[in-house]
């Protein structure tokens, strides 16, 4: 029987699958051929978690009592603990039980405050490269996408003078990120305070993607936007334990700020689902409270990746600076290469390195290729001596 008539809805008709989904499906393919793959595309952490936290998750997880569901958007204990780090790390004092909400990832949150705020023909600002859910969550809620280009002239940051005021009267949403994915750039506080005065002025939302705050170099100390006085009137900001405590494939994380959002995110989710294992959260709640230590010795280990990808792109043609923070190098293809896409993937095909074209971003990533620093340091060494070699 044809089931031609089965048809997806309109608002996602157009959607193209992930980029990593279809390039998972062109690395299994070499690997059958025996092709060394060697993978710095995703911005996956190759490091385990600390020990104390591993050993929470065990420990609850052997217990009878640990395997029910827990609370939509975390139970207060985890509330608590988010507050706590919050207040620690940063400064900011958050309401616990009105002002923070557990995400099943900080993905999650992103894409489904687009869906508890936007209606069809609202606009939002989003930059350009950017992560892509951004523009995907706001497309499928029906919302008007507006790119705001991030130029390295300016720092990869949105140049807030070319926003007209009429766009910003309009604009529901800005997406910000920072540190930034896939450029590295950072945000000084007075760019934030700015984005927050002008956010007062035209009554939108700021929606502040911080997932890399703690993964810095060379003594720079990202801030959370919250940290400006005013941010909760008019900002969320979503972070995560993917990335700071190297959990990503735990799915934990959190949407903190304005108290109105935190519930219509909160009431969206009861809809959607049922929450965490119990022992996942309680892992997160030692890793947020816990000893922090740990977390330079792995930075320094990120900032020795950072510098010998750098050295090597440098060496090869690349047009590349050092990033102060996050996981990734973001470089210039060298002289006489201009398809992020045709590039990356002969030098899959040619040399089994696999690293992300920049159009994946958006169209002011053409020309770009982002390397992540999540692979072990050997492997970086031979990806990056394999690069050089053929591009010689």
């Amino acid at each position: 029987m044809s089931a031609s008539f089965i048809q997806p809805a309109h608002r996602i008709a157009s959607f193209k699958p992930y980029f990593f989904a279809s390039l998972n499906q062109k690395i299994a393919e070499l690997k059958a051929r025996n092709v060394d793959i060697i993978r710095i595309d995703m911005g996956s952490p190759d490091l385990p978690p600390a020990d104390f936290i591993i050993e929470t998750l065990v420990e609850h997880a052997r217990r009878s009592d640990t395997h029910g569901y827990t609370p939509n958007g975390g139970f207060p204990a985890f509330r608590e603990a988010v507050a706590t780090y919050y207040r620690r790390r940063f400064g900011v004092k958050l309401d616990p039980m009105k002002e923070t909400l557990a995400l099943i990832g900080s993905k999650e949150g992103l894409f489904n405050l687009a869906q508890v705020i936007l209606n069809p023909g609202d606009v939002v600002l989003v930059p350009d490269p950017a992560y892509p859910v951004y523009e995907a969550a706001s497309v499928i809620a029906g919302a008007e996408v507006i790119k705001l280009p991030l130029k390295r002239e300016n720092n990869f940051l949105p140049d807030l003078d070319e926003i007209s005021p009429e766009i910003l009267e309009k604009a529901k949403i800005l997406w910000l990120n920072y540190p930034n994915n896939p450029t590295g750039a950072i945000a000084p506080l007075a760019y934030l305070e700015h984005i927050i005065q002008l956010a007062h002025r035209y009554h939108f939302i700021v929606a502040f993607d911080a997932p890399y705050t703690d993964i810095c170099f060379g003594g720079y100390k990202a801030p959370s936007i919250l940290q400006i006085p005013g941010a909760k009137e008019v900002a969320i900001e979503f972070n995560s334990l993917s990335k700071t405590y190297n959990m990503a494939g735990w799915r934990v994380g959190m949407a903190v700020g304005n108290p109105q959002i935190i519930q219509y995110l909160h009431t969206y989710k009861s809809q959607m689902d049922s929450s965490h294992f119990q022992p996942i959260l309680l892992a997160a709640i030692a890793a947020l409270t816990g000893d922090q230590s740990w977390i330079e010795e792995r930075n320094r280990i990120y900032e020795q990746r950072r510098d010998l990808v750098v050295q090597a792109l440098k060496k090869a043609g690349f047009e590349v600076e050092p990033p102060a923070a996050a996981i990734y190098v973001w470089a210039h293809l060298p002289a006489g290469y201009e398809d992020s896409t045709a590039f990356c993937t002969q030098l899959l095909e040619e040399t089994g390195v696999s690293i992300t074209p920049g159009i994946v971003y958006g169209t002011y990533g053409e020309g770009y290729i982002r390397i992540s620093l999540g692979a072990p340091t050997e492997r970086l060494q031979e990806a990056m001596a394999r690069l050089t070699s053929w591009l010689q």
